[in-house]
């Protein structure tokens, strides 16, 4: 609560009014018995403390109102430290109070038998006098209290709309703005204050349209702003304002694509901080591809990571991001042979309102716009259609995007890594794939080798694996024995580092003890080992059938190509001569 000391003038003039009219000293003191106003021999002695053996104390402390008519002699004076040397005649106390509060005390004293007649000849009148007195004060200090609370409840709202991440306005029904945030001008880069402007003479993209009617929160609706060199492209909403079921007003709230993932990507944990240190494997093939891929981070050109299935293609793609100078930035992941070739279309490109029948309003952000000042990982590359090749090559060469439906290009800012296991190079000469765009994707190059290339670093990543399902599973689980380690690290791992964890993550759920044993993995495992067992038993196959064989293999795999029968020597390692000959004494057509 506030005190006295807040409206001090106006306590000044009430004991001044009261000394007039009643002919005596008043004394005025706060909760703390501080002199707050004085008159008479007491104008000198504000900001002084009264005894706290004073009749004043005892005032404050019950609330009530009273009249000494013998100082010294009555039984509040007896604990006063003073009362021999008191020059008294007499002395009231009047609580200034305020519902159950207690402010401070009004005090009247009489220097002489003619203050203390005046006092002593109308006592009703007099405490009526001063308990007005009091109310008056306490009113007063009721109306600052209300003031102080708006103050600070207007200082409260102003700190949380300056605290939001999103930039904030609102308007009456009209449009014309009320309130605003710092954020908004910040974002909208405006420098000028607005209050009473409108806002669909401030954001063209808003239009009156848009807010009629509306009854509930209208989300998500996409945004371009450009103003004097300045371009903000975002997601708005608009809330209405609704008392007694009328609508009042609107709060419009605006967040820029850069914000917007970083948020999303905070509340889904998508960032995966992966750094270098966190890819397992020590092997020296892993420990080249990790520094070729930490000098790729540092550079802007264009990276494609080319591996299996399962090898951890966007674990690099992402700890490249997370080590560049645009980690700050967003990292948008899209799988090219996940979507529906019309739907990939929109995905990466986006669509303005009304490009096609369903199109939403405001239409959509692609994810090259939402990856702006970011990177975008482009999966399983080579499953793009040639039309959206095309499109790609373009973002590339041009650094803009092609909206559907869209009259203008958008310039955007955004690295390139994509991602393929397939060979590029032979669907480029099949044409399958561009090659134009193959050489614009393909300047840095980055191969991660297959798990059975690099078994060294089978028990690491095993070790990770069981210390991850296990938490996962709630199962203790120490390790591995070394027979079902040994059938692992001879199996070939077609499914790589993906294919592991399956098998670890069963073996886990399977175990009946703090270790995973033989009998534990997969049956499929465990057959393959006996296949192999009985495989040495196998009679010989003579070296002509196995030529016969891997020469009709190396045809079948280069039929489609221009040049085929060169290609297969060379994949077979002999001479064009060497296959012919081959050809006609195997008999093979």
């Amino acid at each position: 609560m506030i005190s006295l000391e807040v409206i001090k003038k106006d306590i000044k003039n009430i004991a001044e009014v009261i000394s007039s009219v009643l002919n005596v000293d008043v004394t005025i003191v706060d909760k703390d018995l501080t002199r707050i106003a004085g008159t008479g021999k007491y104008r000198n002695k504000i900001g002084e403390k009264v005894s706290l053996y004073s009749a004043f104390r005892n005032s404050l402390d019950t609330g009530k109102s009273f009249i000494i008519e013998n100082p010294r002699f009555d039984k509040i004076c007896q604990m006063c430290k003073g009362k021999k040397d008191c020059k008294e005649f007499a002395e009231v106390c009047c609580p200034i109070r305020l519902y159950d509060k207690i402010y401070g005390v009004i005090g009247l004293i009489a220097f002489s038998k003619e203050q203390r007649d005046n006092i002593m000849k109308n006592k009703k009148e007099l405490m009526d006098f001063l308990a007005k007195m009091a109310d008056f004060i306490s009113s007063k200090i009721e109306a600052e209290n209300k003031s102080y609370e708006l103050k600070l409840e207007a200082k409260r709202l102003e700190m949380l709309l300056n605290n939001m991440d999103k930039a904030v306005v609102s308007t009456d029904i009209h449009g014309n703005i009320d309130k605003y945030n710092d954020k908004l001008k910040k974002i909208f880069n405006l420098k000028d204050s607005f209050e009473k402007d409108n806002i669909f003479n401030l954001f063209s993209f808003i239009k009156m349209e848009d807010i009629k009617g509306i009854k509930e929160r209208y989300k998500s609706t996409s945004f371009v702003y450009k103003k004097e060199g300045h371009t903000l492209r975002g997601i708005y909403n608009i809330n209405p304002i609704i008392i007694d079921t009328e609508v009042k007003g609107y709060v419009f709230d605006f967040i820029d694509n850069y914000s917007a993932i970083k948020e999303f990507n905070e509340i889904t944990g998508a960032d995966y901080n992966i750094k270098f240190n966190n890819i397992i494997g020590n092997s020296q093939l892993m420990k080249k591809v990790k520094k070729e891929a930490q000098i790729a981070s540092k550079s802007s050109s264009t990276v494609l990571i080319i591996g299996e299935s399962g090898t951890g293609k966007e674990l690099f793609a992402r700890a490249i991001h997370n080590n560049s100078n645009r980690h700050e930035g967003p990292f948008i992941a899209i799988n090219c042979a996940a979507i529906p070739d019309n739907l990939l279309e929109s995905e990466l490109f986006g669509y303005e309102e009304g490009a096609f029948t369903g199109a939403k309003k405001g239409g959509k952000l692609g994810k090259f716009e939402l990856a702006n000042k970011g990177t975008i990982f482009l999966d399983e590359i080579g499953d793009m259609s040639l039309h959206l090749q095309g499109k790609l090559l373009r973002v590339l060469q041009e650094r803009e995007v092609e909206k559907i439906g869209g009259k203008a290009n958008i310039s955007v800012d955004v690295r390139i890594i994509a991602a393929t296991n397939k060979n590029l190079e032979s669907m480029v000469e099949k044409g399958e794939f561009r090659e134009d765009l193959y050489y614009r994707l393909n300047v840095i190059p980055i191969n991660i080798p297959p798990l059975r290339e690099r078994r060294e670093d089978i028990s690491l990543l095993i070790e990770s694996i069981i210390d991850d399902y296990s938490n996962k599973l709630n199962k203790v689980i120490y390790g591995i024995d070394d027979e079902a380690m040994k059938r692992i690290l001879h199996h070939s791992w077609p499914g790589n580092v993906r294919q592991l964890q399956n098998v670890i993550e069963y073996s886990i759920n399977m175990a009946s003890s703090n270790i995973i044993k033989y009998e534990d993995l997969p049956q499929k495992l465990k057959d393959e080992s006996k296949k192999m067992f009985f495989n040495k038993e196998e009679e010989i196959t003579p070296i002509k059938e196995l030529e016969k064989k891997e020469i009709i293999k190396a045809l079948d795999k280069f039929k489609e190509y221009k040049k085929d029968k060169e290609k297969a020597a060379d994949a077979l390692g002999i001479s064009r001569a060497t296959l012919y000959r081959k050809l006609k004494e195997y008999k093979i057509n």
